[in-house]
């Protein structure tokens, strides 16, 4: 049985077909002597599922994998689940959970857990002997069945526990949505998701709809998702007719995806923010809306996954996901970047090499092809300085203000840091060991102002305000800013 599965997955590969029976015979000898001759026994489950089969598919890119039976059964299951979770927004730090808000009517809120409380431990395991990867895996695996925490509230002297049973998440795929000046609007979207398009048309409805003079669309860190989702995302504001994207492939026939008929979009002027970790169909909306002159984009050059991936089920129920095509943009640029380390040659220049040394956008700009979307303007986050990483690592502006907004509580938008507030936090964290020179707190006052409003305002009026006030410092989104004035 196992021999018939790996002589499946060889017929599969890239070798010539007259010498497909010579290589797999070969193959076959070879675990035939191997079973015959080694010193220890040599489970064929073990020599297959996870010697020679995986160490095929190696070579030819890291995206293409095999499932053995259990595996395969776990992928079934996935695709037909559904996220659970507790309702909690939490702000992790080394070695602590900081709790920043609870959605009503989750089983956090049911429970009495509140903003500023810290979760010392997760089913007796104690948060502060683990690691910020830790902490994340714990957190994951909590959401899978009741969690019982012990919390630690201000100004109470005994440690509270709660039992949480999770429950089945809604959780939007657009996370914020707000103005970040009369007219300008900002959406950020953390995937693409089956209701994604729906819930950004909605967004926009709320904010001012075609009225507005511009938008933010930051897909920054949005690793992908659905790509018909992807298509009406771009379709919101792109002409009927216009191309979408093409998906070639060398056992697939070319096919164009193109604006339905019909299609009224928005057109106010648009900024798309991307990073490293945009990736799949992310890449596709930044790259539709660059090659047609209809967004800027700004940020760093994204994460170069164009591939399209096709999952074949095979004997002894076993599968592989397989890369069977790659996708380009409107313009021919193909969105995977080429794969380091495949040696077989599987790249999306292999089978349909770009035909064009030059891509151009409906204007006759020229933009950068090889792989990921090219931003029209680098920008990257502010970098860190010592003072900012030691305040960041010891969870200071957090806990200041869970310590002052109860005992100044904050019920006024209009609240701002004043220069009191500021001396106050200096003595706090000098209390911490955290003493910088004058000079090095001068230079970073700006960012420590935008970061004290920001957690104050997290634990004040919950953390879609405190996202506001951090925009105002980001600068992708001052750049994005000025690029929509200038339009």
């Amino acid at each position: 049985m196992i021999l018939r599965l790996a002589a499946t997955l060889l017929l599969a590969s890239v070798m010539v077909a007259d010498d497909l029976e010579t290589e797999v015979k070969r193959f076959v000898d070879v675990f035939a002597a191997l079973e015959r001759e080694a010193a220890d026994p040599v489970p064929p489950e073990k020599a297959f599922y996870e010697g020679a089969i995986p160490g095929l598919l190696r070579r030819l890119d890291p995206h293409s994998v095999f499932f053995d039976p259990e595996q395969f059964e776990q992928l079934k299951k996935i695709e037909t689940s559904t996220q659970k979770g507790f309702g909690t927004v939490v702000s992790i730090l080394p070695g602590r959970i900081i709790v920043l808000q609870t959605t009503p009517g989750t089983p956090s809120a049911r429970s009495g857990i509140s903003p500023g409380d810290e979760i010392l431990a997760v089913n007796n395991y104690a948060i502060d002997r683990l690691d910020f990867e830790q902490i994340i895996a714990l957190l994951g695996q909590s959401r899978q069945q009741p969690a019982k925490l012990h919390v630690r509230r201000a100004g109470s002297p005994r440690v509270l526990e709660f039992t949480l049973v999770p429950e089945e998440m809604q959780s939007p795929s657009v996370e914020r949505a707000f103005l970040l000046k009369a007219g300008v609007g900002y959406l950020r979207v953390a995937s693409f998701d089956e209701k994604t398009a729906d819930q950004i048309k909605e967004a926009i409805e709320k904010l001012g709809g075609a009225k507005l003079a511009g938008m933010v669309l930051d897909l920054r860190n949005n690793p992908g998702g659905l790509l018909p989702v992807a298509m009406q995302t771009a379709a919101l504001f792109l002409k009927p007719g216009q191309t979408l994207l093409s998906v070639r492939g060398r056992k697939v026939e070319e096919q164009e995806q193109k604006v339905p008929p019909g299609n009224v979009p928005y057109t106010f002027p648009m900024a798309i923010l991307i990073n490293g970790k945009s990736a799949s169909s992310s890449e596709i909306v930044a790259g539709a809306m660059q090659d047609h002159d209809r967004a800027i984009i700004i940020g760093e050059p994204s994460f170069g996954k164009g591939l399209v991936q096709s999952v074949f089920p095979l004997a002894e129920s076993t599968g592989v996901a397989l890369t069977t095509a790659f996708y380009y943009t409107p313009s021919g640029r193909s969105i995977q970047r080429p794969l380091k380390g495949a040696d077989f040659a599987l790249s999306s220049t292999a089978a349909h090499p770009n035909k064009q040394s030059q891509f151009r956008t409906d204007s006759g700009r020229i933009v950068k092809g090889g792989g990921g979307i090219q931003p029209d303007y680098e920008v990257y986050p502010e970098p860190n300085t010592r003072l900012r990483a030691a305040l960041e690592a010891s969870g200071s502006f957090t806990t200041f203000a869970i310590e002052y907004v109860r005992r100044h509580p904050v019920n006024s938008p209009d609240f701002e840091i004043t220069s009191a507030l500021v001396e106050e936090f200096r003595l706090f964290a000098s209390e911490r060991r955290i003493q910088p020179g004058i000079t090095e707190w001068s230079r970073d006052g700006a960012f420590i102002r935008n970061r004290l409003k920001t957690e104050i305002f997290n634990q004040a009026f919950g953390v879609e305000k405190g996202d506001e006030v951090e925009a105002q410092r980001d600068p992708l989104i001052l750049k994005a800013l000025q690029v929509i004035a200038a339009k």
